[in-house]
């Protein structure tokens, strides 16, 4: 019985047959009769601490399963077939400890060690002759049974396999040499002849063997759980960025995590842009505007009956969607002077708060990236802009633009330019005005003088958009077929000094 490194445990069942032997050598001395009852005690106390112990991990396992499920809950499964076959067996051992002391008188609660030296319960009990009774058999079937149902609950699993090796072990039936040599059957060579108190001492033991057997299943299938659960095979390395989208040239910063989809690990509530599937927040949601946005959130689980709060957030950036291209005439960026010049102003990735703008005369506008230019003096004019980008730095560009002045408008009567035809009366009524043809700036102008001259009559020059009583006395000495020219017409921008261009003449057929 010696040899290697012996658990406290092994020890005292050493003992225990080494004072089985010196029992038989000292012919049942009372002082051998109370070790054995002392011993018995030892082997009560061991096994009422380890159905305690083993209740407290049970309930362990399956509050784990019930949180966590998948590997622990196959745990939980296995542990409760052991407990269950390991009650049955534990008990009927109960039943055989009170055959035993049938009989046996109590004091003060405590029985009387010294006087348990009878064989008599069990002997007559489970023996007849070389064999056994009904009752010695119901004892070898009980053994059987309880193995069977060990074997059948632990399976083939490698991590069980030494508590099954360990329970086949202790409750082996096979023939026990003495120490003649001659075999003899398992219940003859470990209770028959013997005294109460050493049966009684065996039988602790054989309860005692039983519940380390469950206590060591619950502890493997608690840690196998576990190590499964936490295993490398299960998880996969995820890139984590600090955001989503980055400019050309920016330092990229994130890290590389360890993260497990496990559609077991159900959190108890979710709040976020998103919702739970198979144990993971799918997001959904519209970006927002232009810029770095954010997405925060909270999980919440439930651990050893605790409500466990888990925060998270992340950045994204929104870019406007490339819905037109940019095309540019290189050689026609212009900007009229005199009129309001509409511009529009963006940087690809920033929002328009982000983004400023500068150049002589330029005003913001109403609208997103919308300003307005009335360019002065000069014939060039240069746009600065400046963009904050979402990790602080700035960036610049610039852009230059042609002045250039309202192209010269022309005369016109009635609203129609050139040429017209029509009676001296309705040339009397018209105004003259100026247009520009071809021009797509809105611009007013204003005639403010111009010349009116009937063939064969003084030019008349006019002050104003209408002819005066000269213009119609020289009017009333044309004939059918004279042409009216109006020329020399001054034109003003309306809300402006600026003094156009020399406008074209017109021509009045007169009819």
């Amino acid at each position: 019985m010696a040899g290697g490194k012996l658990t406290p445990r092994q020890k005292m069942i050493n003992l225990m047959y080494l004072v089985f032997i010196a029992m038989l050598a000292m012919n049942m001395s009372k002082e051998v009769l109370s070790a054995f009852g002392l011993m018995n005690e030892k082997f009560e106390a061991a096994n009422a601490s380890a159905k305690l112990t083993n209740e407290q991990m049970m309930q362990s396992l399956d509050a784990k399963a019930s949180e966590a499920g998948g590997e622990f809950a196959g745990a939980a499964a296995t542990a409760h077939k052991v407990e269950a076959a390991t009650k049955k067996f534990y008990d009927f051992v109960g039943t055989l400890k009170d055959e035993t002391v049938k009989g046996v008188e109590v004091k003060d609660g405590k029985m009387s060690y010294e006087a348990m030296d009878k064989a008599d319960n069990l002997d007559h009990s489970w023996f007849t002759g070389d064999g056994y009774t009904k009752r010695g058999n119901e004892v070898i079937a009980a053994i059987e049974t309880y193995k069977n149902e060990m074997k059948a609950a632990l399976g083939t699993e490698k991590k069980y396999s030494a508590i099954l090796n360990q329970v086949n072990k202790a409750f082996d039936l096979k023939d026990v040499p003495n120490k003649e040599g001659v075999k003899i059957k398992f219940l003859d060579y470990h209770f028959k002849g013997f005294p109460q108190i050493a049966s009684l001492a065996k039988l602790s033991a054989w309860q005692n063997d039983a519940k380390k057997a469950e206590s060591d299943v619950i502890s493997a299938a608690l840690g196998k759980a576990a190590v499964q659960a936490a295993s490398y095979s299960n998880y996969q390395a995820i890139v984590v960025l600090e955001k989503n989208a980055y400019f050309q040239g920016e330092n990229v910063k994130g890290k590389v995590v360890l993260g497990r989809y496990d559609e077991n690990t159900q959190p108890t509530s979710f709040k976020g842009p998103g919702k739970l599937e198979n144990g993971q927040a799918v997001i959904s949601l519209t970006a927002g505007a232009v810029g770095e946005q954010s997405i925060n959130g909270e999980f919440t689980f439930l651990e050893d009956g605790k409500t466990i709060p888990l925060k998270f957030s992340g950045n994204y950036v929104v870019v406007p969607r490339p819905n037109s291209a940019t095309i540019s005439a290189d050689k026609m960026n212009v900007v009229y002077r005199g009129v309001v010049n509409p511009i529009t102003i963006s940087f690809a990735g920033v929002s328009d708060n982000n983004v400023t703008a500068s150049a002589p005369g330029m005003t913001k506008g109403s609208g997103t990236g919308k300003y307005n230019i009335n360019p002065g003096q000069g014939n060039e004019l240069t746009i600065n802009v400046t963009a904050k980008l979402p990790d602080g730095k700035s960036v610049s560009d610039k852009k230059m633009f042609r002045i250039k002045s309202i192209p010269a408008p022309a005369g016109a009567i009635g609203g129609v330019v050139g040429s017209t035809k029509g009676q001296k009366s309705r040339l009397e009524v018209s105004q003259i005005t100026a247009v520009l043809q071809d021009f797509d700036f809105e611009v007013k102008l204003r005639v403010v003088q111009f010349s009116l001259k009937v063939p064969g009559q003084p030019t008349v020059v006019v002050n104003g958009d209408r002819v005066n009583e000269q213009c119609k006395a020289a009017l009333a000495r044309a004939t059918r077929g004279d042409q009216v020219t109006i020329s020399e017409i001054k034109t003003k921008l309306e809300g402006s000094d600026i003094n156009m261009k020399q406008t074209a003449p017109v021509i009045y057929e007169i009819q």
